[in-house]
């Protein structure tokens, strides 16, 4: 993804609240299910992840490889993941005249 890009979906991050809350249980299959969810959904998504700084790199390169997902940022216990939905894109390609 271009840096440009990424400073775009940053921007548009900035006013979202998190969809996902990950605490102390960690990373279950029921919070990567509804990651995936979210993701299909809206694409641009935040997360807040409630561990130590160390466990949460873990969790968020564990999300990013299990989702698809790229990581756009992270800072602190929010995480900002970015993956495009196939399905959005040929619903609006066929809406087109």
């Amino acid at each position: 993804m271009k840096p440009a890009d990424k400073r775009s979906f940053r921007a548009q991050a900035h006013s979202l609240k998190p969809v996902i809350l990950i605490g102390q249980a960690g990373l279950s299959p029921g919070v990567l299910a509804e990651t995936k969810t979210a993701l299909d959904t809206h694409e641009l998504i935040k997360v807040k992840i409630r561990a130590e700084k160390v466990e949460r790199k873990v969790i968020y390169e564990k999300l990013c490889r299990e989702t698809g997902a790229e990581l756009i940022q992270a800072i602190g216990q929010m995480a900002v993941l970015y993956r495009p939905n196939p399905n959005k894109q040929n619903a609006l390609a066929q809406k087109a005249p």
